[in-house]
């Protein structure tokens, strides 16, 4: 089962490194990640779309990310009201006498092209795997050069704790 894991920790050198090792020991499969700054200063959210197959072995997995000292908050959004989006960018073949009809198979999907060649055009999607997995299932017969993907990123809809409430939480680590 896909789970999707939340963990704000303390933007320091080598704990992408820790976290994703402690996955690896573990056998968990990243089927994709995130990570950018926060709103605060010095502090880094990383989203991680793992497979977990029952939920004891979810629950040795939080716990063991909550003893990294780098580590101020875990959180399993898989249950919970979420907001996620991940960015995809497309290169797809084509040619003059291709792009408007490209371009009438993209605009449901609120995709936009953002680079064009001889050759080639280049498309920017935002959404759910799922619509992004849709649209290249769309672009496949014109050939598609090349894919890039941001992987997941979400948090839960509503009240999220505020840094300040994380930074003290980590004092106390």
């Amino acid at each position: 089962m896909k789970r999707i894991i939340t963990a704000v920790v303390q933007n320091r050198s080598g704990v992408l490194n820790r976290v994703t090792g402690l996955m690896h020991k573990r056998q968990f499969n990243i089927e994709s990640i995130s990570v950018g700054r926060t709103e605060t200063e010095g502090i880094s959210k990383m989203t991680f779309v793992v497979d977990v197959a029952d939920h004891q072995k979810l629950e040795q997995l939080t716990k063991q990310l909550n003893k990294q000292i780098d580590v101020l908050k875990v959180t399993d959004l898989s249950d919970k009201a979420i907001v996620a989006r991940e960015l995809a960018l497309i290169k797809v073949v084509s040619n003059a006498q291709l792009r408007n009809e490209i371009q009438g198979i993209i605009e449901p999907f609120r995709a936009s092209i953002i680079d064009v060649s001889k050759d080639s055009l280049s498309v920017q999607v935002t959404g759910k795997p799922d619509k992004i997995e849709a649209l290249i299932d769309l672009l496949r017969p014109y050939g598609i050069k090349d894919i890039a993907r941001t992987g997941l990123t979400a948090f839960s809809r509503g009240h999220q704790p505020q840094v300040a409430e994380l930074t003290s939480y980590s004092l106390l680590k």
